[in-house]
């Protein structure tokens, strides 16, 4: 029973669990728990081996990367499927909307994050170069995904695959910083101490450039600014992000995260527009 892995994890006496559904795209059990001294925790749980997988890396982050910008470990089964009990966020300030005060928050979250040495254990991006920067290599091999999504046509992509391929290519993406790698507002909570940041499974070490640029996109779409704004003079990452998405975007969606690709569309096209303004 869950219930008694909960309370064993927490070392206190559960009075309810309450599934809640969450704004996140993988699939995954989630519930609000009380305990019988009136405290509360978010209880997350592997729900098959893709969302285990991600838990088990989240908790490797909890148990060695400190801060106020990350949520409290209250405790955790390392079972199968592993969960985790955490700090209850769920009084907080969840954006959108943005204001300048709320951007500013994350923006200091992110630098002290990036201020944070990172855990020996944690991979630079340089080990996943290919997987971040090689979206146009993909969509020249194998185009109709990407054609399929009627964003821009035939003709457009034979003029600029070139350039955002290239762009992608050389992209800045090296460093030594701790980097979420999933900055987005649905992992992202507004308390008193500031913002906090939640799922942190796919942390790497690079350029800290990387987390903006990954945020921009999203930011944009929930009413922030566009992205040249927040992260000037950066075609190379917006070509980057722009492949990233539009290799993916046509795909048929993973039944682990089924409405993901609905997200990576609307992603596309500000990435796209990005890039074209930084390219062109």
């Amino acid at each position: 029973m869950i219930e008694q892995r909960v309370e064993r994890a927490a070392g206190r006496a559960l009075r309810s669990l309450e599934p809640v559904k969450t704004r996140g795209y993988a699939r995954a059990f989630h519930a609000i728990a009380t305990f019988e001294d009136d405290s509360t925790a978010f209880v997350k749980a592997g729900a098959e081996a893709v969302t285990s997988a991600f838990l088990r890396d989240e908790l490797r982050s909890y148990l060695s990367i400190q801060g106020p910008f990350m949520p409290g470990l209250l405790g955790y089964d390392e079972k199968d499927p592993p969960l985790l009990v955490l700090e209850d966020l769920s009084l907080g300030r969840w954006p959108p909307p943005w204001d300048p005060q709320a951007i500013a928050a994350v923006r200091g979250a992110l630098e002290a994050i990036w201020a944070t040495g990172p855990p020996k254990w944690v991979p630079p991006t340089a080990d996943d170069r290919e997987e971040l920067a090689g979206g146009w290599a993909e969509i020249e091999s194998a185009p109709a995904p990407f054609l399929s999504l009627r964003i821009r046509s035939p003709e457009w992509l034979d003029d600029w695959l070139p350039r955002l391929r290239a762009a992608a290519e050389s992209a800045p993406i090296e460093g030594d910083a701790l980097l979420h790698l999933d900055v987005r507002s649905d992992n992202i909570c507004l308390m008193e101490r500031g913002a906090v940041v939640v799922d942190w499974n796919l942390v790497h070490r690079g350029n800290p450039d990387l987390d903006l640029a990954g945020w921009a996109p999203s930011l944009r779409l929930e009413g922030g600014p566009p992205p040249h704004e927040l992260l000037p003079d950066a075609g190379g990452l917006a070509a980057l992000l722009a492949g990233f998405f539009g290799c993916r975007a046509g795909l048929p969606p993973p039944p682990t995260a089924p409405t993901v690709r609905e997200l990576q569309r609307a992603q596309l096209e500000v990435a796209l527009e990005w890039a074209e303004r930084e390219l062109a």
